[in-house]
Formats: C-alpha cells, sequence, structure tokens
C-alpha cells in the first residue's frame, strides 16, 4: 500500500483507497524488521513473536501524508473494500520486547519520507504491514 501510494503520487495519479480509508494499519521500517528478524533468527526462543510497527494510523492519513510529503495534488480515489480484508492490522510485538528487548526505531513518518526519497532516486519499496 505505501508503495503504491507513493507511486501514484508521484505519477500525479489518483492514490487508490480501498474501503472508506478508516481501516487502520501499523507500519514499520525496513531497517527495523530486518533488525528484528535477524534477533529472532540468532535467538533460541521456540515461540513464535511478531515483528512489526506500534504505532497505528488510518489508511486515508497514510495517504494524504504522502500526498503533503511528495506535494502531489493527487486526488483519493475510494473503492470498493475487498472481501475479508481487516479492519485493523496492529502486530502484538509484546514478546519482541520481552524477549530481545525490541522495538522499532524510525517512526512511521520518518520512514515514509526516506521512503519517498528512495522513490525519487529511483528506487523501490521499503515498507512491510
Amino acid at each position: 500500500m505505501v508503495s503504491t501510494f507513493i507511486r501514484q503520487a508521484l505519477a500525479g495519479e489518483p492514490l487508490t483507497v480501498a474501503g472508506d480509508g478508516r481501516q487502520t494499519r501499523s507500519l514499520c521500517f525496513v531497517d527495523d524488521i530486518v533488525e528484528g528478524v535477524l534477533l529472532v533468527a540468532a535467538g533460541r526462543s521456540v515461540r513464535p513473536v511478531n515483528v512489526g510497527g506500534g504505532e497505528e494510523t488510518s489508511v486515508a492519513a497514510l495517504a494524504r501524508r504522502v500526498l503533503a510529503l511528495t506535494g502531489s495534488d493527487s486526488p483519493l480515489r475510494f473503492v470498493d473494500r475487498p472481501a475479508g480484508e481487516a479492519e485493523r492490522r496492529v502486530p502484538d510485538t509484546t514478546w519482541m520486547r520481552e524477549l530481545f528487548g525490541w522495538n522499532p526505531r524510525v517512526p512511521w513518518q520518518e520512514g515514509l519520507e526516506r521512503t519517498i526519497a528512495h522513490f525519487t532516486r529511483g528506487g523501490g519499496a521499503f515498507w512491510r504491514m
């Protein structure tokens, strides 16, 4: 979703928002995901853990933030939400904190700025939801 919004904004296309945009997502920058996955891989825990961001934002707020950061005047285009799509996606990272002392370091807004900068230099996506 993040990379799609950025690509659409930079191309001057409408940002496609599924549903009414009130559904929420928790974003985590790739550097944090890699660090978390490496900690789990090096650890000896047999307990499943979630690696991800903890701060929630609505899909519409994310799309509007992308527009603001890219300077795009693209509109939001609301489309039918796919059947079964979650209203809320926020991983419970309690075990990551307790077992490994891990928390994401990069706030989602900063990660978004870095990702947009990467895209404007011709790069690709940095996100996981």
